[in-house]
């Protein structure tokens, strides 16, 4: 079918939600910044460079400490309008930021002391732990997060499987406990200022009330207020099963069509396990279905649930949602089980919707009939594209450039949802760069978890 080019209307408030929310956070962190400098200045620098340099870049540190608790506390203001998936890089880089400072702050300081003292590094380091306090537990701290590095390294994440690589992540928080009485002890800017206290103070509380509400509050509330139990396990094909889920008062539950949950299923053998699947039909207040391919132990697993099974569903998470459109018609494209999110999407849509759905073969095109029916009763235009990864058309590539825009000849001027394996959401985004579609109408996430 071949759609008529036409001038798409803009929806949606003037200033777009994850544009907001991104320059909230960085003038916060600015404003931030420039507090913990202000500070560092009132204190007075010392004597000696080197250790003037490790007290700066330890205050820095400490800043981007409490940042890193903040962009994991899996707050719904933040997450709805950046998506986990973002919030979980920028804590990568940010983590990376904290090593390389601490680095600094324990080398400039070891060696600013040692000068003084006329001491060896090693015996300085010795000296501090035994005669400073706070010394020796700010050591400890160092040493864990080195370790948190090394576990979020991409080559060691590849390896570990999530429930470790996530255990390992707890020690943080035992760290910044160790790093805050290390500079209650000792912290210039901390014990010098009565100003200097109250920042501190309020930054830390501020930071870890943040992860107490989005970590444990918030998802313990939302179980005990829902209690959902599984209701039914219906098999799509050999290898997808989807699982519908009841609970009380779900027309209470802030979840959108596009976003998923955590999910635990308290069995014996599965309560410790959390996976994150996106919802495949739009929450109606009444039930909500998950969708998942047999890709691993925990995946294939939910077929042997029985009904009755309890849930414990952390979430709703994900800014793959209607609240970032920004024009009346839209484009769904998504590749294999990657459909789940994308049919949800397509009840709550506005405008217009052309649906691109890659598969292998016709097999694989799971939730194909539900997606042709909603497609009938909304007017909307599914096209299925079979072949293997590296299969063309006339056009070329069957989510390339010349054959979305044959497909779709209007589809700069619509909001286009990607979701998919890596490589063929790679593939989609550098064919939509070749049309030109702007940025900001491009929206694809990765469903990843942030520690």
């Amino acid at each position: 079918m071949t759609i008529a080019p036409q001038t798409a209307a803009r929806i949606g408030p003037a200033i777009r939600p994850r544009t907001a929310a991104r320059l909230g956070l960085y003038a916060l962190f600015a404003a931030n910044l420039a507090v913990v400098t202000s500070l560092f200045v009132a204190a007075g620098p010392s004597d000696n460079v080197l250790i003037s340099i490790g007290r700066l870049a330890g205050l820095y540190a400490a800043l981007f400490m409490a940042f890193q608790l903040l962009l994991v506390a899996r707050l719904g203001w933040l997450d709805r309008r950046l998506g986990m998936d973002r919030l979980t890089t920028w804590h990568r880089w940010t983590g990376f930021g904290l090593l390389w400072l601490l680095l600094a702050h324990v080398v400039f300081v070891v060696f600013g002391y040692a000068t003084v003292e006329r001491n060896t590094p090693v015996d300085e380091v010795v000296q501090l732990a035994d005669t400073t306090e706070g010394v020796l537990r700010a050591i400890v701290a160092f040493v864990l997060i080195l370790i948190v590095g090394a576990a979020s390294a991409r080559f060691a994440r590849r390896r570990l499987a999530y429930e470790t690589w996530h255990f390992i992540h707890l020690y943080t928080y035992a760290a910044v406990l160790l790093v805050f009485s290390h500079q209650i002890a000792i912290g210039q800017s901390f014990t010098s200022s009565t100003w200097g206290r109250a920042y501190w103070w309020t930054l830390w509380s501020v930071a870890g009330a943040a992860v107490l509400l989005g970590r444990v509050v918030l998802p313990l509330w939302r179980n005990l207020r829902h209690q959902l139990r599984v209701a039914a396990v219906v098999p799509e094909s050999d290898n997808v099963v989807s699982v519908y889920m009841t609970g009380k008062r779900l027309d209470e539950l802030p979840a959108r069509a596009g976003q998923f949950f955590l999910w635990r299923f308290l069995t014996r053998d599965r309560w410790w396990r959390a996976n994150p699947f996106s919802l495949s039909t739009a929450p109606d207040g009444k039930s909500l279905r998950i969708t998942a391919k047999a890709v691993g132990d925990s995946s294939s697993g939910l077929r042997t649930l029985k009904v009755g099974t309890r849930v414990f569903a952390e979430g709703p998470y994900g800014a793959f949602t209607t609240i970032h459109q920004r024009h009346e018609n839209a484009l769904l494209i998504a590749g294999g089980v990657g459909i789940t999110p994308i049919r949800a999407l397509l009840e709550d849509i506005a405008g217009h919707v052309v649906v691109l759905y890659r598969v292998g073969t016709d097999v694989d095109a799971v939730l194909l009939p539900e997606l042709e029916a909603l497609a009938r009763t909304r007017g909307a235009v599914v096209h299925l594209l079979t072949g293997p990864s590296n299969a063309s058309g006339p056009h070329g590539p069957l989510l390339g450039a010349g054959n979305v825009r044959m497909l779709v000849p209007d589809v700069v001027e619509r909001d286009v949802f990607v979701c998919g394996p890596p490589g063929m959401t790679g593939a989609v985004l550098r064919s939509l760069r070749e049309l030109d579609v702007p940025r900001p109408q491009v929206h694809a996430e990765r469903f990843s978890l942030a520690g």
